[in-house]
């Protein structure tokens, strides 16, 4: 409910408006006044304008949409700030053709001994190609400057020059959990494969050079602006790997103390040590408390890695990893000096058949400890069955869901079949067995950190590449959608009435959208960005008629950085309601006529990409309409 006006009045007023509070007595407004960082009044023109003072900011919305700002719950922003100024990017790119112009164009720019990184946030699938570079044409793209290409968690692809830095020969060893393609005389060809796990991409990308801190600061800044632009204001850190507290966290906790942060951000701890977990979260819990903090940054729990031996790698081209039979006796004594601590934690678990053994050793611990005091999670659960998820609802757990199969599906149908894919994960059931549900995206090195995918794929149940993943009875409408990834993440953080509303005393965080999320097609949510984000009253991001609100950033550092020349998240280019070429030629690239040259002609938006005579004369001859 709205504040009743009185002698208080707002320091900035939004009106205009088409605002989505997704607060139940009082759905829908005109109008939202903010003052002192918080909603105070959210409703109709007159009422709002009722706090109006002689030195309230009024903004007029044009009859913008607006919703809450969004909330991811499952990202690692921190180690992706860090990183992100030296990242070529790749989501949302369409066509390979396009991705290697970019790659070649950024080799060219890139100084020794710094490498080309495109490290994850795309499928081979979005590419109207439908596939991933050779090796051949990556060395061709960069011979001298090093590569190295990261897809989802299957694989790295490195050029020569890359090889060379890192300084794997024929005699480098195989990584446990990983392999080192090799050609007939055992030298590595650039190719490196999860098998099942991805130690052996993580460790090589580790190997590359690093950013000073001062242009980690400035990375990270870019990063967060980045999220901004698409409406996020909140981020549930889930640590991660080569992320070790507190050495790999002086950056975040610098730019917070300088009041830089632009995105409330809330971490957990990831384990780094193999065999050494328990003593890494001993050592934490006598160093931070959950909570710990303030409304920008603050102490969330333990995970997403909590023992190595539960962790079960999602990576559907290979078999499901069989955890070893130390699993159990490895995890008691951590869920228990977390349950004594009142920590609340997060467990990577993909397959059914981990959660099952892990829900064991939760109901163990809960005899003597009642879990119900903390806000447990489970990160993606693609499998989960209806016992496990019963099972989680009794102990008053939660489900963290991001929209990894929108990446990686048609290779889980490949593996499992349509069917099996229906319910991957089962989110509606999930939200009916009474379970906490909340939405992330899991980025940047598997899928996208674009929420505006995600909540496609929750609408439409539809990969990026186009693939029809779930029936009606496993897709959301847009309200509850919208929810699982505003109102209903402040759970997963322990923030539950702090924000994720349009409603008063409530943090102020808003995005108005450049398009209408509830009425656009469904396929083209993945489009939308916002105009303006607001952050505790004050704007982070802005843009269009609003391009002037919030304050500039100094330009990405270092100068060659591809955040530069082409920003992040890539937007469709062109007439987006013309299909890729694959649909519209018969043979989808198979005759080996269309190739390159037909990409090219269409990321060039050239006349012949729709030309039937011009690929006739070059000897296809299977157009189809």
């Amino acid at each position: 409910m709205s504040e009743t006006p009185s002698a208080r009045t707002a320091d900035t007023i939004l009106t205009n408006g088409k605002i989505t509070t997704l607060d139940r007595e009082n759905p829908e407004a005109q109008a939202v006044a903010i003052d002192g960082g918080r909603f105070l009044a959210a409703g109709s023109e007159r009422h709002v304008m009722a706090f109006a003072g002689p030195h309230t900011k009024l903004i007029d919305l044009n009859g913008r949409r607006v919703i809450p700002g969004l909330i991811d719950s499952h990202m690692h922003i921190i180690r992706g700030g860090l990183n992100y100024n030296m990242e070529l990017r790749w989501d949302g790119v369409r066509s390979l053709a396009d991705a290697m112009r970019m790659l070649r164009e950024q080799a060219q720019r890139t100084p020794a001994p710094q490498w080309v990184r495109v490290v994850g946030g795309f499928s081979a699938h979005q590419f109207a190609e439908k596939r991933l570079p050779t090796l051949d044409e990556i060395n061709a793209a960069a011979p001298d400057t090093p590569v190295f290409i990261l897809h989802v968690y299957d694989r790295a692809l490195l050029n020569g020059a890359a090889l060379r830095a890192i300084g794997y020969t024929k005699d480098t060893q195989d990584f446990p959990g990983g392999e080192i393609v090799r050609d007939r005389h055992g030298e590595p060809t650039g190719l490196l494969i999860a098998k099942p796990n991805a130690t052996i991409l993580y460790a090589t990308l580790a190997k590359g050079p690093k950013l000073p801190a001062e242009y980690q600061k400035n990375s990270t800044r870019h990063f967060m602006r980045e999220v901004n632009r698409l409406g996020v204001t909140s981020v549930i850190d889930a640590g991660g790997g080569f992320q070790n507290y507190p050495d790999d966290y002086k950056i975040i906790e610098d730019l917070h103390r300088d009041g830089q942060l632009t995105v409330r951000i809330a971490y957990n701890l990831f384990t780094q040590k193999p065999k050494q977990e328990l003593a890494d979260f001993d050592s934490w819990a006598k160093q931070v408390t959950p909570g710990q903090g303030d409304d920008t940054y603050r102490h969330n729990g333990a995970g997403e890695m909590l023992v190595y031996s539960a962790a079960d790698f999602e990576d559907f081209q290979v078999e499901r990893p069989e955890l070893p039979p130390s699993m159990e006796s490895d995890l008691e004594p951590v869920i228990r000096l977390l349950a004594k601590n009142k920590w609340p934690w997060r467990l990577h678990a993909t397959y059914n058949e981990t959660i099952t053994r892990a829900l064991d050793v939760f109901e163990k611990v809960n005899r003597d400890i009642p879990l119900h005091q903390a806000n447990w999670i489970f990160d993606h659960a693609e499998t989960v069955d209806d016992r496990n998820i019963e099972r989680i609802a009794k102990l008053g757990g939660g489900i963290a869901i991001q929209h990894r199969m929108a990446y990686q599906g048609e290779y889980f149908v490949e593996r499992y079949g349509h069917k099996a894919a229906e319910r991957t994960p089962p989110i509606r059931r999930m939200i009916e067995l009474g379970v906490k549900v909340g939405a992330g995206t899991d980025a940047t090195r598997v899928a996208s950190y674009n929420p505006w995918v995600s909540l496609s794929w929750l609408v439409t149940g539809q990969t990026i590449g186009g693939l029809s993943l779930y029936p009606s009875a496993n897709t959301l409408d847009r309200d509850t959608a919208l929810r699982l990834w505003t109102e209903q993440n402040t759970w997963f953080s322990t923030e539950v009435g702090k924000k994720g509303q349009i409603k008063s005393g409530q943090l102020a965080d808003l995005a108005v959208l450049s398009d209408d999320y509830f009425s656009v097609p469904g396929n083209a949510i993945q489009d939308i960005t916002a105009v303006l984000t607001v952050l505790g009253g004050e704007p982070v991001y802005s843009d269009a008629e609003f391009k002037d609100l919030a304050p500039p950033l100094p330009p990405a550092m270092p100068d060659w950085s591809p955040v530069r020349r082409y920003g992040g998240y890539q937007k469709r280019a062109g007439d987006d309601t013309k299909p890729a070429f694959s649909m519209r030629c018969g043979c989808a690239g198979a005759c080996g006529i269309h190739g390159h040259a037909h990409a090219n002609a269409l990321s060039a938006q050239a006349p012949v990409a729709d030309d039937k005579s011009f690929w006739g004369a070059l000897g296809c001859s299977c157009w189809a309409f």
